[in-house]
Order: structure tokens, then sequence, then C-alpha cells
């Protein structure tokens, strides 16, 4: 049963040929309503291994949809360490796509702005991360599935991606800001000494996702682009307290901005892509 539910999910994906493969993160699920055609959708739930998304604005779903005249197979919602999912599960999404041959994955999320210059709404390109989660989603037995097992981490973020993603922000006239993106296990916000110390180590902005699955998408040979919606100040950086409400009030805030961003970067083919 299992082999014959993931044959199917492999021959409507291979129908449809994805470009590219985009994860969505809180609040910006929405953008998938918004793409022109679905072609087909799946829910979690009937594949394989895939854990049950629990948090609230991630619809838990699979599509493959044309964005323009792009393909793209959409992931509505990701998994998350503070729902109780160990590494692996969280990015088993990215190892599907991996199996299924789809050849760069572009990775959007929430996050909590550091650097004084980043303020909620703004967008920030990640140009490199910091693993604060305490673990490392490769560790353990190496499958022997034809991914590196000791995978190079000095450029995670593909340059020409970052380079497409700047471009197509400067031609629409959006601000689109760069920097180090940090990954905590959460659910818990960050304590003020806890920014403090995540900044003396070079970090720009703080979130609860993405690091896991960009190194599992670099150990199989993915070229990688992600994307932070800055939703609020950090820790101790603003006079309220943090919530997950600020986060979706934020993200859909700028909603508009972020969809025409997103379609522009996965429109428009980045060299050497």
């Amino acid at each position: 049963m299992i082999d014959a539910a993931l044959k199917r999910l492999g021959d409507d994906v291979a129908a449809f040929a994805p470009q590219t493969g985009l994860v969505l993160g809180s609040g910006l699920n929405r953008f998938a309503d918004e793409c022109a055609v679905v072609e087909c959708g799946w829910d979690y739930t009937a594949i394989p291994g895939f854990p049950r998304a629990t948090v609230p604005g991630h619809r838990g779903r699979l599509l493959l949809a044309h964005v323009g005249g792009a393909r793209v197979l959409i992931l509505q919602g990701r998994f998350h360490y503070y729902e109780g999912c160990s590494l692996e599960e969280i990015t088993r999404p990215i190892r599907l796509l991996a199996r299924l041959g789809v050849p760069r994955v572009v990775m959007t999320n929430a996050a909590g702005g550091i650097r004084s210059d980043l303020n909620p709404g703004d967008f920030m390109l990640i140009s490199d991360h910091i693993n604060f989660l305490g673990d490392n989603p490769l560790r353990g037995a190496d499958p022997e599935d034809g991914g590196e097992r000791f995978p190079d981490m000095s450029a995670v973020y593909d340059p020409a991606l970052r380079r497409h993603a700047r471009v197509q922000a400067q031609t629409l006239g959006i601000a689109l800001a760069e920097g180090v993106y940090l990954a905590t296990g959460g659910p818990s916000f960050e304590t003020p000494a806890e920014i403090r110390a995540f900044r003396a180590l070079g970090a720009d902005a703080v979130g609860m996702s993405t690091v896991p699955e960009a190194i599992v998408a670099r150990r199989y040979g993915l070229r990688v682009c992600a994307l932070s919606c800055i939703t609020n100040k950090a820790a101790g950086l603003s006079d309220h307290p943090l919530s997950h409400a600020e986060v979706a009030r934020t993200a859909d805030r700028v909603r508009d901005a972020f969809g025409r961003l997103m379609r522009a970067i996965l429109e428009e083919p980045a060299s050497g892509s």
C-alpha cells in the first residue's frame, strides 16, 4: 500500500516535471491558494511517512501548480522540531523532493529580526545559517541512497539563486535585505539574553525552521534559496510581548508583496538553473 501510494505520487510528479520545490512557512501558505492552476493536490496525511501538520497556518498539502510559466511543487506547510517531530521526520519532504528529481528548492519562513534595520514586514534573503538546534538531520546511519555523507556547507544558499532573487526584488521595487538566519528548537520565543548572544554569534534573524531542510537539501545536491519574512522584532527589541498572532498578522499584511516577489523568483529562471 505504501509503495503504491508513493508510486502514484511519483507518477504525478514525473508527468508534471516540476522545475522547483517551494516550502511555504508560517503565515505564507495563502500564496498557494493564489496560484493560477493546481494540477494535483495531496494531503500530507495521504503521503506515507509524512507527519501531520499541527501548527495554525500550515495547511499540510503537496500541490503541483503553475506559477506563471513555471511548474512548481508546493509544500503548503512544514513540520517543526517543537511539534515533537524528529529532524528526520521534519526533512522527509526534502528527501522526497530529491527522490522525485526536483532540482532546486525555495524555502520561506517567518523570523524575528535581530539586526537593527530589520523590521516587521521586511524580507530577508538568507545568505548563511547557524544551526542552534543541538542536533543534525544527517546524524545516524548513512542510508546509502546516493546522498553525500559529509556535504560541504560552504555555500548552502546558492549564489546564483540569491543573485536572481535580488534582481527580481529590485525590478519590482521591493526591498530585500540579506543576512544570517539562526534556528532554535522552540516553541517558546527566545529570551533577550539569548538574542544578545545570537547577535554576538553573527545572527541577523531567528526562527524555528529551515536549517534542517537546507542541510538535507545540500546532502542530495539540491540548489537552495531561502527567504525570511520578518514578522516581529526579536525578544528585548520591541515594547510588547511576542506572540504567534503577531507573526500571522504581519505575514498577512505583506501577503501581496510576498506573492509578487515569489512569483517573480519562480517564474523567471535563474542563470545556471
